[in-house]
């Protein structure tokens, strides 16, 4: 999940109208206003970070740490992409992809817990 997260948020970085387009942040002619456009390469920037240090945790605690900052971070992103956008057909789907990662990054981290736990176990 790390490494996706940082694939997602270097995309968003370089093309904002990824998260702009299904959001409908931008113009009719498809292009995105500067303001939103800096918003998103915001966000890809946060998304990116986390993404790396995720990747790079190597102490447990530092993971979950780490994992847990995505997943305020999505859920962050659901509530506000979820009552903020003008559209509603748009609130819901932005709000359910931005719930998604999170749910998916909670999943991935529980996973990783158990597999590590089981093998480790038998070392001690």
């Amino acid at each position: 999940m790390g490494a996706a997260t940082a694939a997602y948020g270097v995309a968003v970085l370089v093309r904002p109208a990824l998260m702009a387009r299904p959001c409908g942040l931008d113009d009719g002619d498809g292009s995105v206003p500067a303001p939103a456009a800096l918003l998103i390469r915001a966000m890809g920037v946060r998304d990116a970070a986390i993404g790396i240090a995720m990747m790079a945790a190597k102490d447990r605690s530092v993971r979950r740490a780490v994992t847990a900052c995505r997943v305020v971070a999505d859920l962050g992103d659901a509530v506000l992409f979820g009552t903020q956008l003008s559209e509603p057909a748009m609130r819901r789907k932005a709000a359910a992809v931005a719930g998604g990662w999170g749910a998916l990054c909670v999943a991935a981290g529980l996973a990783s817990e158990g597999s590590r736990g089981r093998s480790t176990r038998g070392r001690r």
